[in-house]
């Protein structure tokens, strides 16, 4: 098994990732230049050894990641790591997806981080993306009042349609 040095100097050596210190001494590496609403590659680099990897656009790995596309690393080698981190920023950075349900003429291909949406009777509601050190959450304001939270841009975007709003 690597050292937590080793995983670190590995995932240092990518320069298209930002490294981001978190809690309990776990480091997060994030990719700035995603197409997707996933910016998080490497994450909960813990030095005990354990970490993840975002794998959920590489389909070898179907069965073997979690349900968020988490890949545990523990016992990863060097090369290993170092080709599932390379084949994870190609997957982020691959327009191939962005294909899907996304290219409605109301949905903006990268959202901004807050949006305000109204409906009908000039209610508005706010959609903010916070908690990016651990990967992102969508969190839907009314006012002061948290409304619902959301994994996901589009899951987000669905719900404030379904409710009849609308980007202001």
């Amino acid at each position: 098994m690597l050292s937590f040095e080793e995983k670190l100097a590995i995932a240092d050596s990518f320069p298209e990732l930002e490294r981001r210190n978190v809690s309990m001494g776990r480091v997060n590496y994030h990719f700035e230049g995603s197409l997707y609403e996933k910016k998080t590659v490497v994450y909960r680099l813990h030095p005990n050894g354990g970490g993840y990897v975002y794998a959920g656009r590489l389909r070898e790995y179907d069965g073997v990641a979690d349900e968020k596309g988490m890949l545990g690393i523990r016992d990863f080698t060097a090369e290993q790591f170092r080709e599932v981190i390379a084949k994870a920023i190609a997957s982020l950075a691959d327009a191939s997806g962005l294909a899907e349900p996304a290219a409605k003429a109301d949905q903006p291909a990268k959202p901004s981080k807050e949006e305000r949406w109204i409906n009908e009777q000039k209610q508005t509601l706010e959609l903010k993306l916070e908690d990016e050190d651990i990967g992102g959450m969508w969190y839907v304001y009314s006012g002061l009042n948290l409304d619902a939270v959301f994994e996901t841009y589009r899951e987000a975007a669905e719900y404030l349609k379904e409710e009849g709003f609308a980007r202001a």
